[in-house]
């Protein structure tokens, strides 16, 4: 399975991107898909994830802001993130894995393909 993480970018506070994450290999509805984000001098957290039906999982940091959703038909999964903050700059990340049970869904350990990552920054 190979991911392709794209849409990062600057933008001012309050403003929104919308972050693409596509997927090939594998067969792509029976992966959940999940979004991280690591900032500088800080771990890997959880943002976002959509399970291998249409349930969707956010961070409560980016709850009301950021939504998640997949389309199958273009084996890609978005993350629309709206209002956002100078404390959401951070390389953005999506993971991938078939056999994630629902309460591992936030857990980074859980995921066993990565994409590359994009960098969003938020400017004050």
């Amino acid at each position: 399975v190979q991911l392709q993480a794209s849409g990062g970018g600057l933008v001012q506070a309050g403003g929104s991107l919308r972050l693409s994450c596509a997927v090939s290999g594998g067969t792509f509805s029976r992966q959940t898909v999940g979004w991280f984000r690591q900032a500088p001098g800080k771990e890997r957290e959880f943002v976002a994830a959509v399970f291998r039906g249409t349930n969707t999982y956010l961070a409560d940091s980016v709850k009301g802001r950021f939504t998640i959703s997949r389309d199958n038909g273009k084996n890609t999964v978005y993350l629309i993130m709206n209002s956002l903050r100078p404390e959401d700059t951070a390389v953005y990340y999506c993971a991938a894995d078939p056999s994630i049970i629902l309460s591992s869904i936030r857990f980074s350990r859980s995921y066993g393909h990565w994409g590359q990552g994009t960098l969003v920054t938020v400017s004050s």
